[in-house]
């Protein structure tokens, strides 16, 4: 699983978007021929369907430089960074929270994000028919295509509101499949849709601890529960919150908090979803994610976006170690000996998205995780607190806050504990991607942006625009959300 960027993109990376004139292009979707099946019908050919899934998170908008400007560069824990001058684009507009719906990063994500998920409805097309690979194996594969499918959708559903639901591939003379391709639905039917999607998954993936270790990066059923739990969390479900988070078996906290966010670390006992990153040659990694957010400057070896902001600098109490572990500081050596230099232009850069191996080069090695351990006993703790079971909550809060080196908390009530543990998730989840979107569903972001310095809108900031390009090809069949 550590090179899975394969040249299969024929076969399976037929995107949406391949016309100019058509955004979301159904004559792309066309059907693999009987001989190209038969070429795949094997243990290996499955197989790599879903790699190819797990491909387009090593795209530039899917999680680097689109994807850091709009769920990173957002939020309060972070600035735009680099040079005054250097607007990366659009990254100086999502800063400041004043874009429209011709914004690129917002288009970007919207195309990558239809583009994984054709893959995966290719992936869960194809591999039914290649009926001389192993059941068990076709049937793990699905699972995974299923829960990567709902991923998808719940981080579209997060960003846009209702979206379209794609949940094949569409016929190009069927017009009922391009409406369904251009218009969107309710977020309560994408909900309800993701949710389906993940309790398909978790009948069809096995636990983690059923994977060899060269697999150990593939979903599991425990992400499966763990994604579900989130899902419920977004909706204040607070009892299926508890449940599900229950059912998230066989991981644990790491001691050394540093060490997740180190090649030493990757996919360790406390990973639950994590992408892989890759610096060989030419098996890439995620294209330039460390080096558009590493320091700048006389000494530097970046770019120099998405800096830790003086908002979340004092949200750290003394003596936290998650501090040194997330923040790189101007003048300071890194654990493995690279000198930042006091010439480098900003005073803070991202430690999580650091890579030893390939410190200057355009692709390394670094990981991305998107869930883990601390986050299911964060959500379980949150959503106790929210059913009166105050006190159990309090001992979840305490396990992360001790492995921070911190003392137990001296908050009691069910108020103070609810912001004990939105503050706990800030600075435990920082540039995890999680900030943005905690901020409008718990309904802290006119507060905490105005404390930063950024005016946030409430009844338009909650959600993105949906793009421009997006509508005009609807014709109608889609609306834009609210203010934009």
């Amino acid at each position: 699983m550590k090179n899975i960027y394969i040249s299969m993109f024929a076969l399976v990376s037929l995107l949406f978007a391949g016309c100019a004139d058509d955004y979301l292009d159904v004559n792309q979707t066309e059907s693999v021929s009987t001989d190209d099946i038969e070429l795949y019908n094997n243990n290996a050919g499955a197989e790599t369907f879903v790699t190819a899934i797990y491909n387009k998170f090593l795209d530039w908008d899917t999680t680097s430089f689109g994807w850091i400007g709009l769920a990173s560069i957002t939020s309060d824990d972070a600035d735009k960074g680099s040079s005054p001058g250097d607007a990366g684009t659009d990254k100086d507009i999502l800063d400041a929270l004043t874009y429209n719906a011709s914004n690129p990063s917002c288009r970007d994500i919207f195309k990558a994000y239809y583009a994984g998920i054709n893959r995966c409805n290719q992936a869960l097309n194809i591999i039914p028919q290649l009926d001389k690979a192993d059941a068990g194996l076709r049937s793990r594969l699905m699972g995974e295509a299923t829960f990567m499918r709902a991923f998808m959708y719940f981080t579209l559903v997060k960003i846009y509101g209702g979206v379209p639901i794609v949940d094949h591939l569409p016929n190009p003379s069927s017009l009922e499949d391009k409406n369904m391709l251009l218009t969107r639905k309710p977020v309560t039917e994408v909900y309800a849709f993701i949710e389906n999607d993940l309790n398909t998954a978790i009948a069809a993936l096995p636990l983690k601890s059923a994977y060899s270790a060269d697999e150990k990066a593939r979903v599991s059923k425990g992400s499966a529960y763990a994604l579900l739990a989130k899902v419920n969390l977004y909706q204040k479900n607070w009892q299926k919150v508890v449940d599900n988070c229950n059912l998230v078996t066989g991981y644990s906290l790491v001691p050394d908090y540093a060490t997740m966010f180190r090649l030493e670390g990757e996919n360790g006992p406390e990973s639950i979803f994590e992408i892989n990153g890759v610096g060989s040659v030419p098996a890439k990694g995620i294209r330039q994610y460390s080096q558009v957010q590493a320091p700048k400057g006389t000494g530097g070896w970046g770019w120099g976006f998405n800096t830790p902001s003086q908002s979340l600098l004092n949200a750290y109490e003394p003596g936290d170690v998650r501090k040194d572990a997330t923040i790189i500081f101007r003048g300071t050596t890194l654990y493995d000996g690279k000198l930042v230099p006091n010439t480098v232009q900003n005073e803070r850069y991202n430690y999580k998205a650091y890579s030893s191996n390939y410190s200057g080069a355009d692709d390394s090695d670094a990981n991305v995780i998107f869930i883990r351990y601390a986050e299911v006993l964060l959500m379980k703790a949150e959503a106790l607190n929210e059913l009166g079971q105050t006190s159990d909550a309090i001992s979840l809060l305490n396990q992360i806050r001790n492995r921070a080196k911190l003392p137990n908390t001296t908050f009691s009530s069910q108020d103070d504990i609810r912001k004990a543990i939105w503050r706990e998730r800030r600075v435990e989840l920082a540039f995890e991607f999680d900030r943005f979107f905690d901020l409008v569903r718990t309904g802290q972001a006119k507060t905490a942006f105005a404390a930063d310095g950024k005016v946030f809108t409430e009844g338009k900031n909650e959600l993105f625009p949906i793009p421009e390009a997006f509508l005009n090809e609807a014709k109608g069949l889609s609306s834009q959300n609210p203010g934009y």
